[in-house]
């Protein structure tokens, strides 16, 4: 009986620092700064000014590239150095996996700056007042309900100023994932 209980005691002691590791998530938003096929990861500098490195893996969605063939040369497909980017991640440890890539701006995911009215992540829907003071609705992704705009959900009683990234979709807006504004 003894012998058994040591046994779990020191199996626990050694896999506790594995257990340890949590693994986060977060979008960046920024600009690519390098792109490097050979070690499958896309540099890209936030508008703090930090540059982070994420591992691009087949799995990666991208958003508003091009889609490619198996096969194809374009292990990113279509994104290039100077394109503006949010970058859907994952980290374990200290590696930044990219997840998703959404590319903004032209043929990419459409910005607008809005104050939050209400937010409902099981009906996964967005409603916002714009600037010039309209009401609008936005469906949410899954991505964008489950993880996006965490810091806005408890505050939308506040109508909280926030930066929505978004396509048009058989004439509705799909909102990717919003943040609030700095």
């Amino acid at each position: 009986m003894f012998k058994h209980l040591f046994a779990m005691i020191l199996l626990a002691a050694v896999c506790w620092p594995a257990l340890a590791v949590e693994q986060r998530h977060g979008v960046v938003v920024g600009e690519i700064l390098k792109l490097d096929a050979a070690a499958k990861t896309v540099v890209v500098k936030a508008a703090d000014g930090t540059s982070h490195t994420f591992h691009f893996l087949k799995q990666t969605t991208v958003h508003a590239g091009r889609e490619v063939t198996a096969g194809s040369k374009d292990a990113f497909r279509g994104l290039k150095e100077g394109s503006e980017v949010a970058v859907h991640y994952t980290v374990k440890g200290t590696e930044e996996t990219a997840r998703e890539i959404d590319r903004i701006g032209k043929d990419g995911l459409k910005a607008a700056d809005v104050t939050v009215v209400h937010l409902d992540r099981g009906a996964k829907t967005l409603a916002v007042k714009t600037a010039e003071g309209t009401e609008e609705t936005f469906r949410l992704t899954g991505t964008a309900a489950a993880d996006a705009g965490e810091d806005i959900g408890k505050g939308t009683e506040k109508s909280v100023k926030a930066t929505v990234y978004y396509t048009d979709e058989a004439g509705h807006k799909v909102a990717h994932f919003f943040k609030r504004a700095i």
